[in-house]
């Protein structure tokens, strides 16, 4: 049975160590890769196939280094992500895992998590499985990954 492939896309290292800790346990089998950024995400997942998508919505454009902002900051990076991954033909169980419970669009409109929801499975039916708030000290997002995991038929998931 090939190891399932997991991406997490989280430029926040605690909040992806804690995502990539809960999935290994989840899943151990699987193979976990992570990006930084729209643009290694979608150079990740051009590259080669994924099983899953585990996806931050506010992201910057590049990697952020030493010597780097990471480009412009995006708090809808993760719908770029997502409107690539069309473009592109690849088609990819996703979960958006976001720290926000709601984004400012250009021109000062509040999104709120629910509404955010309502449009990303309107504009992504194929490839949205879900949208989660994430809470570093709650456990309601573990529980609904968990789920959603199981649900996609991601194979090697621990009971």
């Amino acid at each position: 049975m090939p190891e399932p492939h997991i991406l997490i896309v989280e430029d926040e290292a605690p909040k992806s160590k804690h995502i990539e800790d809960m999935v290994a346990g989840l899943v151990p089998n699987a193979r976990i890769s992570t990006a930084r950024s729209v643009n290694s995400a979608l150079d990740c997942l051009e590259a080669e196939s994924v099983d899953l998508l585990l996806l931050d919505m506010s992201l910057p454009t590049f990697d952020v280094g030493e010597r780097e902002s990471g480009g412009r900051p995006q708090g809808f990076g993760g719908t770029e992500v997502l409107r690539n991954m069309v473009m592109a033909e690849i088609e990819c169980p996703t979960v958006v895992i976001t720290g926000y419970e709601g984004f400012t669009r250009e021109g000062g409109a509040m999104v709120d998590l629910a509404r955010l929801r309502e449009e990303l499975t309107e504009e992504f039916p194929t490839l949205l499985r879900a949208v989660l708030h994430y809470n570093s000290t709650l456990d309601e997002w573990k529980t609904v990954l968990a789920a959603t995991i199981r649900d996609s038929g991601i194979s090697g998931m621990s009971s």
